[in-house]
């Protein structure tokens, strides 16, 4: 009787293991999985949700503003939010590219446009200049994109003062910053988007790219904050994390920019990132990086840690290699 009683309960603590584990197992494959399946979701939702907006402006407005809007993917992010008819602000440091790339825009896709300069590594001081600016348009979109990276992969001690200010100023000051600034008009219109680009860099430690990785990781986490504090005010908030581009801000390294399957060029990257506005909390923006981010989720920090170093090691190995070629040459 005892026997029995002892196998029953053994048997139901097995049965209670198994179940336990089959539902660690499915939410931590959807979790890694999550990107592909909301681009999926994207792709599929308008033959499920006829019913629903499924273009910009109905759901969000006609008025977007991009920071860092005048290179890689803040600039590709105004085309293609231009091309679906929407009107932007572009802002960024330079006024000579910000001209370009407005008129550029103009020509292409027949919208407004306005374009502020602003020097995002200055602090504080910048934001009553874009508020004033931007006085009077009703933003219904905002790109979180102006960011700035290490010159190439170095030790933190290593690295300039000036530079890790920027990075500090740029990364972390302004998607927070921009996002205070302009939450108050979505809450006024009752909808709205906030975009905030993160990096892949965010999954893991990143040693060589310490205080940038960090921005970052600290990118995702406003990020899905600010989802929750705002879903009452039907405004979306989503974090795009993006692996390897062919972007300038990689230049550093010869063999990124060459590009491949999973190092797409920029506009490509850009048009499916954009795909997914609306219609996901959390996104890579890219199959391929959806792939890569499954298999990143796989390894445990400690050993993500070791094999990040290795290529970031291998990268300033590239770059010193490359500046003294050209210094011999």
């Amino acid at each position: 009787m005892v026997f029995n009683s002892m196998s029953a309960f053994f048997q139901l603590l097995s049965s209670i293991i198994y179940v336990i584990g089959l539902l660690v197992t499915v939410l931590y494959l959807y979790a890694s999985f999550k990107s592909l399946i909301s681009i999926l979701k994207a792709i599929l939702e308008p033959y499920f949700q006829p019913e629903l907006p499924h273009n910009l402006i109905d759901k969000f407005g006609k008025w977007a503003v991009i920071t860092g809007a005048t290179d890689g993917i803040g600039k590709e992010y105004a085309k293609e939010l231009a091309k679906q008819g929407l009107n932007v602000v572009l802002i960024s440091r330079t006024k000579e590219k910000l001209v370009a790339v407005t008129g550029e825009i103009e020509n292409s896709y027949k919208v407004k446009t306005k374009w502020i300069v602003a020097d995002f590594s200055k602090g504080k001081e910048i934001y009553e200049h874009i508020r004033q600016e931007l006085t009077g348009i009703p933003v219904s979109i905002l790109v979180n994109n102006v960011g700035r990276m290490y010159d190439y992969p170095d030790e933190l001690c290593k690295q300039p003062e000036n530079l890790l200010w920027d990075i500090i100023n740029i990364n972390v000051g302004a998607v927070t910053l921009m996002s205070r600034l302009l939450i108050p008009e979505m809450k006024k219109q009752g909808k709205g988007a906030i975009v905030n680009i993160s990096s892949g860099s965010e999954l893991q430690p990143m040693p060589l790219m310490a205080v940038y990785a960090a921005s970052k990781r600290y990118i995702k986490s406003l990020t899905l904050a600010m989802a929750q504090e705002l879903s009452e005010y039907n405004i979306v908030v989503q974090c795009v994390t993006p692996m390897f581009l062919v972007t300038k801000m990689n230049q550093y390294s010869a063999t990124i920019m060459k590009g491949n399957l999973l190092i797409p060029q920029v506009q490509t990257f850009t048009r499916s990132a954009v795909f997914t506005l609306g219609k996901t909390v959390e996104t890579t923006g890219y199959w391929s990086h959806g792939i890569q981010y499954f298999f990143l989720k796989l390894v445990p920090d400690w050993l993500s840690v070791h094999i990040v170093h290795f290529i970031t090691k291998q990268m300033r190995k590239e770059y010193l290699r490359a500046q003294a070629a050209n210094k011999d040459s």
